[in-house]
């Protein structure tokens, strides 16, 4: 277990964009991540809420984790989709994803992103991905 969130914690150091972005790996394990950004005024549109796309690279980011642990090792994105259901206000988003099911080659995972206002968390997207294999 260790070795694996070991694993998981340099692969998340050497990734340029996350760093770029402020996001943090903030837990992991065999088949779940969570990652963590704090919502800064770049990150957001014209009306004030975060981009989508941010909420979409937490969502893609947490799901390849999640997968990745799943399968124990490099892993990527082979396809997901996301559902944005409110816009994303507070200070914090935080991407918890897990895999649902896993074989040897490739993982079904799932991702919900919080917004955090206030200390109350508010569900504003949803997303399902599969990850396969990088080896």
């Amino acid at each position: 277990m260790d070795d694996l969130q070991e694993f998981a914690r340099q692969v998340f150091a050497s990734q340029p964009f996350s760093q770029f972005i402020g996001a943090r790996l903030a837990s992991s394990g065999p088949g779940h991540a969570e990652l963590q950004l704090p919502i800064v005024d770049h990150l957001k549109q014209q009306h004030g809420f975060v981009h989508g796309g941010v909420l979409s690279y937490l969502a893609d980011n947490a799901i390849t984790f999640a997968g990745g642990l799943a399968l124990g090792g490099n892993a990527l994105t082979s396809e997901y989709k996301i559902n944005y259901l409110k816009p994303a206000v507070g200070s914090l988003l935080i991407a918890r994803a897990q895999a649902k099911a896993a074989g040897k080659r490739q993982a079904v995972c799932q991702c919900e992103v919080f917004a955090v206002k206030e200390g109350v968390e508010t569900l504003c997207a949803l997303a399902q991905g599969t990850v396969v294999s990088a080896a």
